[in-house]
This record gives structure tokens, C-alpha cells and sequence, in this order.
């Protein structure tokens, strides 16, 4: 297979064309490894793969075509690539959250997403790079050095899932998985021109993802268009009985309702699309509101009422984030401590030396500043003034969500980051970097559905628009993105 003729196809296309017989599992595999060599996705250019091994997938593929019926089948994921985040748990390949601490670790058990994506005919064919523990905006705090944006080498990929959204962009793989806990699928989504969906906390198990912050973690998708990112959270959501978290509510066939809606010129009446102005603040740039215009314009002609509301707490949702994920950050990453697994540093005089040396050598400065908030923000005297106060405000954010939602409109639509992506190293501020998640870390802390898709390109690179829906309502947000998509066709990336 040609590199152009697998890159132009979808996973959606991918699987027919297995289950039809027509194409070979194994030939797929073997264009996935050739475009990531033809692209430099190795360490030592792109640096978007951590960890592959073509001859184990090769054996994944084999397997997938002894299981295909006589008829045609195997299921909906037949012989289709994927990449999967480095905090997710794969069986053979490492799982180190791009860390020192983890250096070698190789999980006994695999993510509850990964088996029923595999049970369904995916293959995994490379563990991406990411910020340390997902702690980042930019894919920078890797122990592995910095993932580059395909777009334009020079930029970063946005983060923390920065490497398997641009395998993604990059044509590696038509879908992966990521995590998000501020942002971390929508905005490198955004910055690398693909599509990216954050679920209903909830939605999908959140087993076998390495914990950062357990009440805002969620497992999430890439994918080159709406239907294939459809089709991947429809295989990954469901109830769990190991995610005490997971929801028994059924999962609609969300890739259903776009076939009525590809005959319909206004597929999206009925639909109410709610603008809040705290998303659209001075500091946008003119080319991005273009291009947030451009879109509403686009949805009112696709038959979508377009009315402003007001979500007054979501100013605030940046220093009430910056609290509570490191808190929960702080009482997850304890467990790293040299004794249980992960590196352990020798020569310490003491038990406490040990902690203390193992910790300081194994995690990198953005997970030590997060652990040190954390502790600080949850020790005696301090919890209330900042933890409890912060649980509180994240209450009236939610609380936002449920009012637009319960009447005034079925779906939000706002820019998913104010810029595109920025040059690697240009932004030391710790401050500055969190900024990149403003439009995002609402999604998560009021555990909200929400996704971003390509609306076109602002100064040369890829821009997003985000969709945002109420809880278990993704079925609306894939309906308005699938609307929208087709509508801007070309212009997406123009």
C-alpha cells in the first residue's frame, strides 16, 4: 500500500475494506511503520513515538484476519491502526507517562478502552510521547525531550496528549487515544488540526489510566474526522465494574443519526447553540473570531438557533483547576515512591533519604511544582482557605453548565484554545502556559462532554472550534460537529 492511498483513508473505510477482504491487516500495519519512518516520528526528529514494535503488531494483524468470518466481519475496528497515550495501560509495550520514575515499566494488565477497542479488530502500533503524568499544555515536560508539531516543526504539538495528536495530523494512524484532565485531547486537537473528544466524566472507564487527578481524569479520542471519532467512542463507552466511576446509562449509536442528516440541507433545526461572551474575551486574537464567525454563520444556515448566554464563573476556572488538580495530583503520585515499583535511587543513607532522592531524580520539574502546590494547598491551615474554597467554585462552574443547559440551549460553541500553536520554548511563565487551557478546564471540572474540530487555519496553522454538550448528551455534540464539518468541507483547513 502506498503511503498516499493509506493516509487518504479512514478508519471507518479501513475496517469495510478489511471485512470486505479486500484489504490485508498486515498491509495496513506495514504502512502505518513506513509513514511514521517517512514522517521522522521516531525520538530523534518528531519525537511523537515513544514505543512500537512492528513485529508484535504484525502478530496483532494476523490474528485480526484469523478471526474474520467467511461472510466479512471481525468487528467495527477491523486491522485499523492506533496509537495510544503513554499513561494508558497496553499489555507489551511500556507505560511510563513519559517519566523517569516509570523507565521500563511494562503493565501486567491492559486500559478496559484498549481491550474493547482491540475486540473489535484495532491494533496498537505505537505508545505516544505526552507531558510527564499529563502534566502540560505543550508536550514539553516529557523525560524524552519536546513532541514537534507536523505541521511546522518549529511548534509545539499542545499537550499533554501533544504525541498521538499529531500521529494522528501526521498520518501515522487515523485514530488514537489520549487523556484530559484540563484540555489535554481538545487542545493539541486544536493546535494540530484534528478532531478530539473529551467525554461525560463517567462515560468511558477510567481503568488502566495512570491517575493524575481522579475526579477530573478522562479517557478520550483522536481521529481525523467526526464519524471515525464517533465510531471510537461508541466502542470505548459503557459501564465498567472495575471504574467504580463509570456510568450504567446506554450509549446511543452516535454515527446512526448521520446518515438521515447527510439528506437533510438543514440537519441541525431544532438545534439551539449557545455563545457565551466570558469565551470570547479582548485577548482573542481578530483571526480566531473570524473563524468562531465564520462557523456560527455556518450553523444558522444549517437550520441551528445561535443566542448568547452568560457563564459568569468561567474566569475563574483556571486558579480553582490550578488547586484541585494538583491536590489530587499530590495523593495519586505518592504511591511513587522507589519501594512499590518504579526506579528506586541506591546509595541513600536512610529510608527518608531514599523517598525523598528516588522522587527528586524520577519526576521532572512541572510534576514537582504540581506535588508541592498540592501538598501545600491541602496541609493544615490551608485547606480550607484554598481546597475547600476552590470545591465550592467548582460547584458554580458545573452549576453554569446546568442553567444554559436546562433550557436556553442544547449545545455551547467557543473557541477551544485564544491561540494556535506557539513556538517550543517560547513560554517559561508557568502562569502563562496554564492560559492555554481557559476555554477548556470548564469541560472538565463540571465533567461535561465537550470536543474540538478544525474550523480552518489563523496566521498559517490549525485553529479549533469546540462543542460542548450536557452530561451524556454526546449524541447532540457529534450531531452539531458532523453538521459542521461537512459544511465548512475544505475551508476546515483553509
Amino acid at each position: 500500500m502506498k503511503s498516499e492511498d493509506f493516509r487518504a483513508l479512514h478508519a471507518a473505510a479501513i475496517s469495510a475494506r478489511v471485512a470486505a477482504g479486500t484489504l490485508d491487516p498486515a498491509e495496513v500495519v506495514a504502512a502505518s511503520f513506513a509513514r511514521a519512518k517517512e514522517v521522522g516520528a521516531g525520538r530523534e526528529e518528531l519525537n511523537l513515538v515513544l514505543w512500537s514494535d512492528e513485529k508484535v503488531a504484525q502478530a496483532d494483524a494476523v490474528s485480526v484476519k484469523k478471526g474474520m468470518g467467511p461472510r466479512g466481519g471481525g468487528g467495527s475496528l477491523a486491522g485499523v491502526p492506533m496509537a495510544v497515550k503513554d499513561n494508558i495501560a497496553t499489555l507489551g509495550l511500556p507505560t511510563t507517562c513519559a517519566s523517569r520514575i516509570l523507565a521500563g515499566y511494562v503493565s501486567p494488565f491492559e486500559a478496559t478502552a484498549i481491550t474493547r477497542l482491540r475486540m473489535e479488530g484495532a491494533i496498537v502500533v505505537a505508545k505516544t510521547n505526552m507531558d510527564e503524568f499529563a502534566m502540560g499544555s505543550s508536550t514539553e515536560n516529557s523525560a524524552y525531550g519536546p513532541a514537534h508539531n507536523p505541521h511546522d516543526v518549529r511548534l509545539v504539538t499542545g499537550g499533554s496528549s501533544g504525541g498521538s495528536a499529531a500521529a494522528v495530523a501526521s498520518g501515522i494512524v487515523p485514530i488514537a487515544l489520549g487523556s484530559e484532565t484540563g484540555g489535554s485531547v481538545r487542545q493539541p486537537a486544536a493546535f494540530c488540526g484534528v478532531v478530539g473528544v473529551k467525554p461525560t466524566y463517567g462515560r468511558v472507564s477510567r481503568y488502566g489510566l495512570v491517575a493524575f487527578a481522579s475526579s477530573l481524569d478522562h479517557i478520550g479520542a483522536f481521529a481525523r474526522n467526526v464519524d471515525d471519532a464517533a465510531l471510537v467512542m461508541e466502542t470505548i463507552s459503557g459501564i465498567d465494574p472495575r471504574d467504580s466511576t463509570s456510568a450504567n446509562i446506554p450509549v446511543a449509536k452516535y454515527r446512526e443519526q448521520f446518515v438521515s442528516m447527510a439528506t437533510t440541507p438543514t440537519p441541525l433545526d431544532g438545534i439551539t447553540v449557545g455563545v457565551a461572551g466570558e469565551y470570547f474575551p479582548e485577548m482573542l486574537g481578530t483571526d480566531m473570531r473570524r473563524l468562531c464567525d465564520r462557523a456560527l454563520d455556518l450553523l444558522r444556515s444549517l437550520g441551528a438557533k445561535v443566542v448568547s448566554v452568560s457563564m459568569p464563573h468561567t474566569s475563574l476556572a483556571i486558579p480553582v483547576y490550578y488547586i484541585i488538580a494538583p491536590a489530587e495530583a499530590s495523593s495519586n503520585l505518592a504511591r511513587f515512591d522507589g519501594v512499590r515499583y518504579g526506579m528506586r535511587r541506591s546509595g541513600s543513607a536512610s529510608l527518608r533519604e531514599m523517598f525523598g532522592d528516588t522522587r527528586s531524580d524520577g519526576f521532572g520539574p512541572e510534576v514537582t511544582r504540581r506535588i508541592l502546590l498540592g501538598t501545600y494547598v491541602l496541609s493544615a491551615g490551608y485547606y480550607d482557605a484554598y481546597y475547600r474554597k476552590a470545591q465550592s467554585v467548582r460547584t458554580l462552574i458545573a452549576d453554569d453548565f446546568t442553567r444554559v443547559f436546562a433550557g436556553t440551549c442544547d449545545v455551547l460553541f467557543t473557541p477551544t484554545t485564544p491561540t494556535t500553536a506557539f513556538p517550543i520554548g517560547q513560554i517559561t511563565d508557568p502562569y502563562e502556559m496554564y492560559m492555554s487551557d481557559i476555554f477548556t478546564a470548564t469541560a472538565n471540572l463540571a465533567g461535561v462532554p465537550a470536543m474540538s474540530l478544525p474550523i480552518g487555519r489563523s496566521n498559517g496553522m490549525p485553529a479549533g472550534g469546540q462543542i460542548i454538550a450536557s452530561h451524556f448528551c454526546e449524541d447532540k455534540m457529534f450531531r452539531v460537529a458532523y453538521a459542521l464539518e461537512a459544511a465548512l468541507g475544505g475551508e476546515a483547513h483553509q
